[in-house]
């Protein structure tokens, strides 16, 4: 019973009734011009549905009217665009048809219905009813007493199916066309694609900076020399208004989403980075090999995180201990290999968001990224391919 009766309780049920009304009464004034062709307003619907600002008028009347609760949102199940194509127009057409059968079906039932219902009641008074049918029943008052109620139960009846085939419709004739699916679940990825790509940013940057200036300063703390305190403070500063500057730029992306990521840093940047991490005390050897100004954008912004976020994992485990960072850029790829002796802790240099980050961006680009211990030494190494790249 819950399920046959909780539908007369939704107010969209009603909200489509009066949708499927409204065209009634377009169809009642032609009825008083011309009542020998009810069909014109069929024949009307042709070129007026051709109209692409006319799918953007439906489109916007049945999202209020028939689903509501889609209203605004991207993924809405009914577009609210004008036309496109004439595929679209063609389709507005056949909704117009659609609505107009409806909305006669729609009329008449209202009308019928609760005259016979009104006749009905009149009946089991004493009253004669308006439908000549029904005069038959004057003798058995009692009876039509019995059956008042049902034309209204059928009336509510057909307000719910009608509303729901009408919604369906709407749904198939008005609904986003496969391209348009195609462009909000592009747009969708993005944006998540972005909001990991910005989560990793943040974890990148500002867990290297924090990392060197925690270690210079416990280096500066111990080491009671005032010169060595004074190279420290000038690397903490360096450090910390980079990722001032990175933290800027990521919170300005996340305020407007066309910005572009020419100013994200790249390889060509990879010797800074490697300073820096010279001033925490760490021992780097790095050779490089090739034009890294020539490798495409995405590479070498990729490339300069997944560097960042392994010196600022051998600082963080491992400390102040010789490390070797290799660059290539040959035979399509750009290769990246950072390595370091294993820690004399039992804890390797971490297993968490950073390393995971390192595989994902290789991941993205197409290419592959390795993490772990490999013959006394924690290894990172990467392989990103540069012909991938549109």
């Amino acid at each position: 019973m819950r399920h046959l009766l909780g539908p007369l309780a939704t107010p969209v049920t009603y909200s489509r009734w009066l949708h499927l009304l409204i065209p009634s009464a377009a169809v009642s004034i032609w009825m008083f011009i011309s009542i020998d062709t009810p069909w014109m307003p069929c024949v009307f619907a042709v070129p007026i549905g051709l109209l692409p600002a006319i799918r953007l008028a439906e489109g916007v009347q049945a999202q209020l009217l028939l689903t509501p609760g889609e209203r605004g949102r991207p993924d809405a199940s009914i577009a609210a665009a004008p036309a496109a194509t004439w595929g679209e127009r063609w389709r507005t057409v056949a909704w117009l048809e659609v609505r107009l059968l409806l909305a006669a079906a729609a009329g008449f039932s209202t009308v019928w219905l609760s005259a016979t219902t009104f006749d009905l009641i009149s009946v089991s008074v004493g009253a004669r009813p308006s439908m000549d049918w029904l005069t038959g029943f004057l003798e058995v008052r009692w009876l039509c007493a019995l059956f008042a109620p049902l034309p209204i139960l059928i009336l509510l009846g057909l307000v719910v199916l009608c509303g729901e085939v009408a919604t369906a419709a709407a749904r198939g004739l008005l609904g986003p066309s496969p391209i348009e699916r195609m462009t909000a679940l592009e747009e969708r990825t993005e944006q998540l694609l972005e909001r990991n790509r910005i989560a990793r940013e943040l974890h990148d940057s500002i867990g290297h900076a924090l990392t060197v200036a925690v270690i210079q300063a416990g280096a500066a703390r111990t080491a009671g020399s005032p010169e060595f305190t004074e190279r420290a403070l000038v690397a903490i500063e360096e450090t910390g208004r980079k990722a001032l500057e990175d933290l800027e730029r990521v919170l300005r992306v996340l305020r407007e989403s066309d910005l572009p990521v020419g100013a994200r840093p790249t390889m060509v940047e990879a010797d800074q980075l490697v300073e820096s991490a010279r001033g925490s005390g760490a021992e780097i050897d790095l050779e490089t090999t090739g034009p890294l100004d020539l490798v495409p954008g995405p590479v070498s912004r990729e490339g300069y995180r997944i560097l960042q976020e392994s010196l600022t994992n051998v600082l963080r485990h491992a400390g102040s201990v010789p490390v070797r960072v290799r660059i290539a850029v040959a035979e399509e790829r750009l290769e990246l290999e950072v390595a370091n002796p294993l820690p004399a802790s039992p804890h390797g240099p971490g297993g968490g968001s950073g390393l995971r980050g390192i595989r994902e961006r290789a991941a993205l680009l197409g290419g592959k990224a390795r993490t772990g211990p490999h013959e006394g030494e924690w290894k990172v190494h990467a392989s990103l391919p540069l012909n991938r790249i549109g």
